[in-house]
């Protein structure tokens, strides 16, 4: 079975969870208390169980990036929550700094169903890859990693974007197991600068 595109979402949605990821990140620099999406608030599809990851960037580095793999709550809820994370969380830097945050880039991606790949072999694997398009979790024994399809930027072979793949999920390069599980998505990208943001 293909792979289950993320619906298009209207631009007044796109619109929403920026500017709900943005409050999650705002409120916390802030100090306000927020609570999150009030669903009375929001559109349906925002409401429906989605999964999405937010990265950050400043300057064109990454300044952080979590996310959720598989739908178990509400995408607006699930972006409010990932925002933070990303901001505030990501094990890799430390907290978001509000000099940061008016000059840091915000996208939002949001994903489709994951699909899972029944592969013999790392060949069949890097044959089956569609460049540009396919988000890739891999797994094997307890450990496992994930690129979203925006890495095919940097990493455009397939050799090379499963190579560094595997490397983030603490596997050599030419690692490879019968028992290796594999599963593609998409993402449909919402983003804005901080340029546009309040300082």
């Amino acid at each position: 079975m293909e792979a289950t595109r993320s619906s298009r979402l209207e631009p007044r949605s796109r619109a929403l969870l920026l500017r709900t990821a943005a409050d999650a990140i705002e409120s916390q620099l802030e100090r306000r208390v927020s609570a999150g999406p009030v669903a009375a608030a929001l559109p349906a599809d925002l409401l429906a169980r989605g999964a999405s990851f937010v990265t950050l960037t400043v300057e064109g580095e990454l300044r952080g990036c979590c996310g959720t793999l598989e739908a178990h709550r509400p995408l607006a809820t699930d972006v409010w929550h990932n925002a933070r994370a990303s901001a505030f969380g990501d094990p890799r830097f430390a907290r978001l700094e509000p000099s940061e945050w008016v000059r840091a880039d915000l996208e939002i991606s949001v994903l489709s169903p994951l699909e899972r790949l029944v592969v013999r072999s790392e060949a069949e694997l890097l044959a089956r890859l569609v460049p540009g398009e396919d988000g890739l979790l891999i797994a094997w024994r307890g450990s496992r990693a994930t690129y979203l399809p925006k890495v095919w930027e940097q990493l455009r072979d397939p050799v090379d974007f499963l190579r560094h793949l595997k490397h983030k999920a603490g596997w050599r390069a030419d690692f490879w197991a019968d028992d290796v599980e594999v599963w593609r998505y998409h993402t449909e990208s919402a983003a804005t600068p901080g340029t546009n943001r309040r300082p």
